[in-house]
């Protein structure tokens, strides 16, 4: 079973009340499951393990009570969430790195916030294959999220003609999903 790092809900449980506020998280919060919302109800831990699902379907929740089920929104949340976390001295080295330096960059930091998700890379000049091993046909919405991630940073890196999605999509169900990003 997959599971996503404390950190990551935390993240989200911030961006959700700065975007929305206590009483919208809270009627997120209503509309999970029971095991949904003994986690997302209690203090989350960062350095915890919780489960993939769980986050997963705290995503549907939000995405069905706040954008209308338009998950493209999720895209948009994820790269102003990249960029807050982007400030200061990180922002530098992004800012001044390569894209391939860039997209090793994040894949290494995305693989500490999984468990049983598997992330292998492959860079060459101007485009890269990320391969995610682990995530279930159910998980699909968290490909929206990495979308955004890798889209914004590259954009704050100055990559120009910046191209990401999956060619393999998590919804097919395969034994991997497949992330392309091209630029120019």
């Amino acid at each position: 079973m997959a599971q996503i790092k404390g950190t990551v809900l935390i993240d989200t449980i911030a961006a959700v009340k700065a975007r929305a506020g206590e009483a919208e998280f809270a009627k997120i919060v209503e509309h999970l499951s029971p095991e949904g919302q003994g986690i997302f109800g209690a203090t989350v831990h960062p350095s915890s393990w919780y489960p993939l699902d769980a986050f997963v379907e705290f995503l549907e929740v939000d995405i069905r009570e706040t954008a209308g089920g338009d998950r493209e929104v999720l895209a948009k949340r994820a790269e102003r969430v990249i960029e807050s976390q982007l400030r200061g001295i990180y922002k530098v080295f992004v800012k001044f790195g390569s894209p391939g330096f860039i997209i090793t960059r994040i894949s290494a930091v995305h693989s500490t916030y999984f468990q049983g998700v598997h992330i292998i890379p492959e860079i060459e000049p101007h485009k890269a294959v990320i391969k995610y091993v682990g995530f279930a046909k159910h998980q699909d919405i968290m490909g929206y999220t990495i979308v955004g991630f890798f889209r914004k940073a590259l954009e704050i890196s100055g990559a120009k003609g910046v191209v990401v999605n999956f060619t393999v999509p998590i919804s097919a169900g395969g034994a991997h999903c497949e992330l392309t990003i091209g630029w120019d």
